[in-house]
Parts: C-alpha cells; structure tokens; sequence
C-alpha cells in the first residue's frame, strides 16, 4: 500500500451472482437464511465450507452453513479462502491494499495483519491485486458475512493460484497460527460440476464423506478415484480443492476437531435448474473441542519447563540464521502434556528491559508448537521494537507465560490482582495484559482493566465499562 491509499476492491459480479442493490440484496439473504438449515447449536466453530454459486442456485446452502454462526461472537479476523478460477501461479494473492466494497457497505481488510503474512511468507504469498479483481469466489461470501456481522467484519482475502500440493502445505502452515479461537476460517468451494443429478449426488456424497474423515490423504485419494470412474461430463469433483486441501492440512493433526455436514443440494434442485448437467453444494462447518479445564498445579515439572525454555531458545536462533521453524515435535524432553492444547506468551527482556512479547490465547495446537511461534513472533514480529539479531540472543532471558483457559467475567470485582490475567474485547477491538503485570506494577483492579481498555485495546480508559471482560491465569516460568 501507498502510504495511505486505499485501493479497495470493487464487486465484480454484483447484478449476475447476486442483486445489485442494497435493499434487494438484503431482501434476497433474508430470504436465504430463512430457508437455511436451522442452527446445530455447535460451539468453538472454527471453519466453514460454504458455495460460491449464483445465489438462486446455492444461496440457501450458503446460508445454511454461515446459520451456525452465533452473531454475539464476533471473530477478530475472517480469513477468506479460494481458489482462483482465472489465474494461475505457484502461490496465493493475499490483499494487503484495501477493502472490499459490496453492495451491503465497506468490508474492512486487516491490513497489517494480511501484510505481516505477506512479508514473512514471499515463497508462497504475493500482493497482487489483480487476481483478486475479477475472481468472484471471495465476492460472494460476504454479502452473508455482512449480513450477520455487519461493520463489525473484518477479513483477510486469500485467493489460492496454485494446484502444486507442496505448495498448498506451506500456504496452510503460514497460516496455520492464525487458526485459533479468535478467528474464522471461511473456505469458499462448489462441488462436482456438469455431471447430470444422480451422478452428482453419488461423487459430491463421496467426496463429503472424505472431508469429514478430515484427512488429507483421504481426500487427495477419493479425487483422484472420483476422476477415475469416467462420468459423464464431471469436470472436477470439487472446484475449490485446493483451498479445502489448505483447510485440511491446517487441521488433521490437531486434536478434538470435528467435520459437519449440514446440507447439500445441487443445481438441479432449483426452481431454474437443469438436471442434464448440475453443479454440486455442500454446507460444511468445523469445530474444535474446548479446551478442559485445568489448574496451574496440574500442569508442568521443572523439566518440562526446562524443555520449552530451551525449544523458545533454539527456534529463535535457528530462525534468526535461517528463516525457517523446524517441528520440535520429536526433541528431547517432548512429553504428553507438551502435544496438549495450551495457550501461551513469550517474553523477551534485554537486561531487565521488554525487547519483545507475543502471544495466543485459545488455540487447538500442541503447547510446545505454541511456543515455537510465539518466541519468533516476540524476537521478530512485536511492532513496537526492531527485530531481534543474532547477535543479541545471548543477552536475551527468556520468559514462558503457559495460559489456562479464558473465562468471561461479569464484574471486574471477581479479578484477582497477581493471580488474574486480564484479555478485553469491545467489537474488533482487543487488549491483554498479563497475570504479572499486575504484580510488578501495583495498580488497582480498575487502574489495571482501565489501563488496559485504554493502552492495550485502545478503547479509552473506561472502555471497559461496556467491553466484554476475560480472565486467565499464566503459569509463569523463565531462564536464569
């Protein structure tokens, strides 16, 4: 981006895919969603699988996946994945230079968020957004998104260029860290195209059935038998393979995540379509168990403490030489309870001074990989310092804050000052600040929500007052 240009990203198939106009269009998703599928009443959703069709063919399918979703709780980031039908390249279009305009308003893109992605992964992601302009299986998402979230969204547009499946793992791994609780993943696919009704419901049924095994082989496998069977006219058995393959690779090996089928239909079923030759729709969501509840007392031993400082150590080095991040996943000291789901923060202190802290809340990968991303993320990605050189490492302590599940609080008389992190949120808007922050600088239960609501959230020193409240505690550990 220019300084500060936007060049938002104007619609493309308005008045073809979907209606042109405001109040016609809010009729048409009004309509959609009555239609839809009632909700499951599913918690922790992670992702959805929802069509890209004209929405008199596959608008009461879409609805029906974005149904599930519970308007109170609202993501920080919508991350919007598709395949390119019209480019192709060896990586993915990330839009960095503006928003995107639909005829339901403004759709926000977090621009610093999709550039940092962009910068730390150039061998996968480009800035171009000529790829995004005419490619409508983003566009139409969002009418839905908009029409549930209203200003209150905000996206990161993904358009994937590339069938090269290495490729695709590397796509899935810049942006697996981002899959966690405080964000959606919305994959944006049609299924079997152009064989008649029959045979697109046996192939669409075959190749649902191989994303719900939630397995990358599995599914890689069933495609290439579905192609094997010779049908008549079938010119893929899922256009958007590849983004669902990223949402695959992202998933299959964290624990508690579970694939939902809520609804198919194809072109054939409506009003207007012809059985002859028929594109198939799945509505599709995921989740993620909570994670349990657990004290701090039941958590770590020296050793294991021990082992994270020196995985936070030797990854920032390696990636300080190399740019890259090696799975720890095999290295001495690794237990059960380091492959668990856990939160966590790294701080980094440069005789006794912050040069650096990054975090993640709710997240459904194992805590020894957390804290992997988090230490590269504290040395190389807190904006407010430069990033971290090889040569100060050794002056560089350490600090590992392991989180226990968040719980949301009614009054900030149930905050504990010392015990007690603190993470608030009003609208997209969010701030933390750790259980010894407290501790170190003696202030007041409302002098450490304001002070966080104001210099964190940056919501104003009594945005608090109406922002929903969250507290954690921190199993705090460090070198030395």
């Amino acid at each position: 981006m220019v300084g500060d240009t936007l060049k938002n990203r104007k619609p493309a198939v308005a008045g073809t895919f979907y209606p042109a106009g405001y109040e016609k269009l809010t009729k048409t998703l009004g309509e959609h969603f009555l239609e839809a599928s009632t909700p499951m009443h599913l918690e922790n959703i992670k992702a959805l699988i929802a069509p890209h069709a004209g929405y008199v063919y596959s608008g009461t399918v879409a609805a029906s996946a974005f149904n599930q979703l519970i308007p109170e709780q609202v993501y920080d980031n919508v991350f919007l994945i598709g395949s390119s039908h019209h480019v192709s390249f060896n990586g993915a279009a990330i839009y960095t230079d503006g928003n995107f305009e639909t005829p339901m308003g403004i759709a926000r893109v977090n621009h610093q968020l999709a550039r940092e992605i962009l910068n730390h992964n150039r061998d996968v992601f480009v800035n171009d957004p000529k790829v995004h302009a005419g490619e409508h299986c983003l566009e139409v998402q969002l009418p839905f998104l908009q029409y549930i979230y209203k200003d209150q969204l905000q996206i990161i547009p993904i358009v994937i260029a590339t069938n090269n499946t290495s490729t695709i793992k590397k796509i899935a791994d810049a942006v697996s860290p981002y899959f966690n609780g405080n964000n959606l993943f919305v994959i944006s696919t049609d299924f079997s195209h152009y064989p008649d009704y029959e045979n697109a419901n046996t192939i669409d049924e075959l190749t649902a059935n191989a994303i719900l095994k939630n397995s990358t082989d599995t599914f890689l496998s069933v495609l290439d038998e579905n192609s094997k069977k010779r049908i008549p006219n079938l010119a893929t058995s899922i256009c958007g393979w590849t983004s669902v393959l990223t949402l695959l690779n992202i998933t299959e090996d964290l624990s508690g995540i579970k694939y939902f089928d809520i609804i198919y239909r194809n072109s054939g079923d409506s009003e207007i379509g012809d059985k002859d030759r028929v594109v198939g729709y799945h509505a599709m969501v995921v989740t993620a168990e909570a994670p349990k509840e657990t004290t701090k007392e039941e958590y770590l031993n020296e050793n294991e403490k021990k082992t994270l400082l020196n995985i936070a150590r030797v990854t920032i080095s390696e990636y300080l030489e190399t740019g890259k991040i090696s799975d720890a996943k095999t290295a001495s000291g690794i237990t059960e309870k380091l492959l668990q789901p856990a939160g966590a923060f790294v701080t980094l202190t440069k005789e006794k001074n912050l040069r650096g802290c990054i975090g993640q809340f709710n997240t459904d990968r194992p805590l020894y990989r957390v804290v992997q991303e988090m230490a590269v993320s504290a040395a190389t990605r807190d904006y407010r310092f430069v990033n971290l050189t090889s040569n100060e490492l050794n002056e560089i302590e350490i600090e590992i804050s392991v989180l226990t599940p968040m719980r949301r609080i009614k009054s900030i008389d149930e905050i504990i000052p010392g015990k007690h992190g603190i993470y608030i949120r009003k609208g997209n808007r969010s701030g933390t600040y750790l259980p010894q922050v407290a501790r170190q600088t003696n202030w007041s239960v409302e002098e450490f929500v304001s002070h966080c609501a104001r210099d964190k959230a940056g919501i104003g020193w009594d945005g608090w007052k109406d922002a929903e409240i969250y507290v954690y505690e921190a199993y705090v550990f460090r070198e030395h």
